[in-house]
């Protein structure tokens, strides 16, 4: 069946339901004439007569009523399909599919999917998490998330946080035995929370920045974690200090389980971009996220001081 069938079709049941071609015509914004060739190249189509019609009226031959029989909840399908479709593309509903690394997980949606969900109840939040760079159209997600150079080129990038600040964080059971550093030398003489980003790459030495001048430091101890949100787990439990991102720390600095360390020589990095395929047409799913993200967390562009050392693009 051609584009043209099925135009024919559904002007032949407004033609049947109306029993009149200037009335079905007028509906579907066709001339009356025009109409009733449409019908007759659909009857030579099909080999049967679907309609009578004199200068004065319009009936449905037994044919015609069988085919009708079949064609109205077909119809129906069809006009309550593009209904959804339409009605999908002004408020946001259905399946989000969001591809991002740990860290952007975390800080990035963690924070606001309790009340974008609760906001939108017709979208379902699928959210897969994984390091390596990936295809994400071929994946069949609708956008990706994490720093700026894991977006491809011929993608629309989105920042959705702005720099984000490094905390070196512990325990207060934990300085309760040990005096705190006061320089990164002096993380020398305490158990650290190590971090290797994979399982073939080496320890993460920790960056740190003061007066425009950046060094790195290796630490040593008795914990090492791949996860960002674990590092912070391990130094509330105890096990050593850690070197995290402020957004997964906060709150437990708040509550009192961490507190700060070496806050002077602590740096930003750049923060997370959102990216997904350039089209004029935006899912509203899609728009609804990115409107959220965008006014719950400050996302003014700054000069990076440090690349993420948590990433790995």
């Amino acid at each position: 069946m051609n584009r043209g069938d099925l135009a024919d079709l559904t002007a032949f049941v407004s033609v049947a339901d109306r029993l009149s071609f200037r009335a079905a015509a007028s509906r579907l914004g066709v001339t009356p004439s025009a109409l009733s060739h449409s019908m007759r190249q659909l009857e030579e189509r099909l080999g049967v007569r679907l309609l009578n019609r004199t200068t004065r009226s319009v009936s449905v031959t037994d044919a015609g009523l069988r085919l009708l029989e079949r064609l109205r909840p077909a119809i129906s399908e069809v006009a309550g399909a593009l209904e959804d479709l339409n009605r999908g593309r002004q408020r946001p509903l259905g399946r989000l599919r969001i591809y991002a690394n740990h860290v952007a997980a975390s800080a990035v949606i963690a924070p606001i999917w309790g009340r974008f969900l609760s906001t939108y109840p017709d979208v379902h939040l699928e959210l897969a998490l994984g390091m390596a760079p990936i295809d994400i159209v071929a994946q069949g997600f609708d956008a990706g998330i994490g720093p700026r150079d894991r977006a491809p080129a011929d993608m629309i990038a989105v920042r959705v946080t702005g720099p984000m600040k490094i905390v070196v964080v512990g325990a207060p059971t934990y300085f309760a035995r040990r005096r705190r550093p006061r320089t990164p030398d002096d993380l020398a003489r305490h158990s650290c929370v190590q971090y290797r980003l994979a399982a073939d790459s080496d320890v993460l030495a920790w960056p740190f920045a003061r007066n425009r001048k950046s060094r790195r430091i290796a630490v040593d101890g008795q914990v090492i974690v791949n996860d960002a949100d674990l590092a912070v787990r391990a130094a509330v439990d105890g096990l050593g200090i850690a070197y995290a991102l402020e957004a997964l720390a906060e709150p437990f600095l708040r509550s009192g389980q961490l507190v700060r360390v070496l806050e002077d020589w602590s740096p930003s990095f750049d923060g997370m971009f959102l990216y997904y395929p350039r089209s004029r047409q935006v899912p509203a799913t899609l728009r609804a996220l990115i409107d959220m993200i965008r006014t719950t967390r400050g996302s003014a562009p700054t000069r990076r001081s440090l690349q993420n050392p948590f990433t790995n693009g």
